[in-house]
């Protein structure tokens, strides 16, 4: 979501294939009448018994205070629960109509709301949507009309809501392959994952690979003439990653000249091409980088001298302003901030000044909230998306789950509820209202055998917690290439209130970094919680690190890791 909303989305075609979608097409006249409003229902899941859909309604007619959207299925398809609407049913009709907080629908402007659904037999998506008794969809028709197969110019003049509803995302051909070479590869290798630009080589292609142009290129045959989104990580701040060892970058912390003219500046100049303003731009501006500058600094027993340095020079803050006024700028680009992970500033002390934070970087270097669409949180780490057999709010044997030993006082429990509470202080500290978050959801799904099937017992509250909880890590502060993880929910549009999107940011299969010392030319190091044998440090609870033996450098393919986290999915491969 978005601080404003003025582009139109017109008529849509139909298209029930594979992947259960509706398509965009845009009219390639302006004199048409464009449609009162459109409806993009998008199938996300399908298990062959159920199913999970995303719906965008778009209203190009005089603004509305509420709103109800409905369609009938051709099928069997029952609704059995639903988020950012009232959805009810009746027969095969259905009736989605708007929440309390969501009831205005300005002209031009978007609601997004999802749902579930069992079926048998064909799941086709329905053929007729109305808004408030309007059909939806249909335009004003004329001999002009493009129709159907000339969907005319696609470049939007604005920015829109949430760049990820009614959009398909960019499959990395370079990352598709590898995961189509492993045995059983072939049912994850077409979802999307996003590019790291994690250098200033990486821009122009690495070791033979595809450069920034040659992804963004790729896009446009990928996008065809519907809607699609590129994600990219920006990620090679001077200093970077100052708590950790494996994934520290090629620029001394002083470098942030260097940062700016031979890294941002050409990544700026590429997505400003005119050849790529049809695409929805996404980029996840450098992750693991400032919430280390409230944990990781002062007299904190997490504190480190590398952290302590970047705190005291203000590169991180500038680093990412220049990178926000400089990569934001086009109409078609979209920049989320890391925003860590709920193991990591979920605590009361800090989760305020994080957001604060962030708030003084993105108006750093002639950024201003408004270069901010939204943030991402749990980018590459293993927080469990929603904890099913406890909440933040229970009572075990007459203590709070707060004092168990896993949640240690933390506020929040899981990365669903943390993200939408984020947002929350994140507006209350000065970012725009329409903001949205993204959550990372390649490796948090925790599932096989290993997934309790409810609470723990109720002894004690640690009994009560590590017999429910689904992240099986020895501690919450673990992040490299963790045992016994899994896939997550699969990439997906507006899943749940506030919530962008799903996204899978770190590709599956690559290492967090290795598990010994090897020597590369990439600027990265060996940091012992990537080494099964280290015992921890303050920042893990002086607990094993749970990483698995055999890693390569990170970022390289780990194909134990790959066979594992398929292995452990959840929701379950087919």
């Amino acid at each position: 979501m978005s601080r404003s909303r003025t582009a139109i989305l017109a008529a849509l075609a139909l298209v029930a294939g594979a992947s259960g979608t509706a398509l965009a097409v845009v009219p390639g006249d302006a004199g048409i009448a464009a449609a009162p409003c459109t409806v993009d229902y998008k199938v996300q899941n399908d298990w062959g018994s159920g199913f999970t859909a995303s719906v965008t309604v778009t209203n190009n007619s005089a603004a509305k205070s509420s709103w109800a959207v409905k369609w009938s299925y051709a099928g069997s398809q029952k609704v059995t629960n639903a988020w950012n609407a009232k959805v009810t049913q009746s027969g095969a009709a259905v009736t989605a109509a708007n929440e309390s907080y969501n009831g205005a629908l300005a002209t031009g402007g978007s609601a997004s709301f999802g749902f579930q659904g069992t079926y048998s037999g064909s799941n086709a998506v329905p053929a007729t949507f109305t808004l408030d008794g309007v059909t939806c969809n249909v335009d004003g028709g004329g001999p002009t009309d493009p129709g159907p197969t000339d969907p005319g110019p696609t470049g939007p003049s604005t920015k829109v809501d949430n760049p990820y509803a009614g959009a398909k995302m960019y499959v990395n051909p370079e990352w598709s392959a590898k995961a189509a070479a492993e045995p059983g590869g072939s049912r994850v290798s077409n979802q999307p994952t996003a590019v790291w630009l994690d250098r200033i080589a990486a821009i122009n292609g690495v070791n033979g690979g595809m450069s920034l142009r040659d992804h963004l290129d790729a896009a446009l045959t990928q996008k065809g003439s519907g809607e699609l989104v590129v994600q990219l990580v920006i990620y090679n701040l001077p200093g970077r990653d100052c708590a950790a060892l494996a994934s520290n970058g090629e620029l001394g912390p002083t470098e942030i000249d260097k940062y700016k003219t031979q890294y941002i500046d050409p990544i700026a100049a590429i997505l400003a091409d005119s050849k790529y303003a049809g695409l929805r731009i996404v980029n996840t501006i450098e992750i693991d980088s400032l919430p280390n500058l409230v944990t990781n600094t002062g007299s904190r027993p997490t504190a480190t001298p590398q952290c302590d340095v970047m705190k005291a020079n203000g590169n991180y803050q500038k680093g990412v302003g220049y990178a926000l006024n400089k990569l934001g700028d086009a109409p078609n680009v979209y920049n989320y901030i890391d925003a860590g992970h709920h193991g990591w500033i979920g605590w009361d002390d800090n989760f305020a000044p994080s957001a604060a934070l962030f708030k003084e970087a993105a108006t750093s270097e002639g950024a201003t909230v408004n270069d901010v669409h939204g943030f991402i949180t749990n980018t590459a780490n293993y927080s469990a998306l929603k904890e099913n057999n406890f909440t933040i709010n229970d009572n075990v044997a007459g203590k709070s789950v707060r004092e168990s030993k896993w949640v240690d006082w933390n506020r929040y429990v899981d990365e669903l509820s943390f993200a939408q509470g984020f947002r929350n202080q994140l507006v209350t500290t000065g970012f725009n209202s329409g903001i949205g978050m993204l959550i990372d959801t390649s490796r948090n799904g925790w599932g096989g055998t290993a997934r309790p099937a409810g609470p723990g017992a109720s002894t004690t509250v640690d009994t009560y917690i590590e017999g429910g909880r689904y992240d099986r890590r020895i501690h919450i502060g673990n992040w490299c290439n963790q045992a016994g993880a899994g896939l997550g929910e699969r990439p997906q549009a507006a899943p749940a209130a506030g919530i962008d999107a799903y996204v899978w940011v770190k590709p599956p299969g690559e290492s967090d970094g290795s598990s010994s010392a090897i020597p590369n030319d990439e600027g990265k190091g060996f940091d012992r919680m990537c080494d099964p044998t280290y015992t921890g440090n303050p920042r893990n609870g002086n607990s094993m690190s749970g990483a698995l033996p055999n890693a390569p450098v990170s970022g390289h393919w780990f194909s134990a890791q790959f066979q594992q986290l398929m292995q452990n999915a959840y929701p379950p491969l087919p």
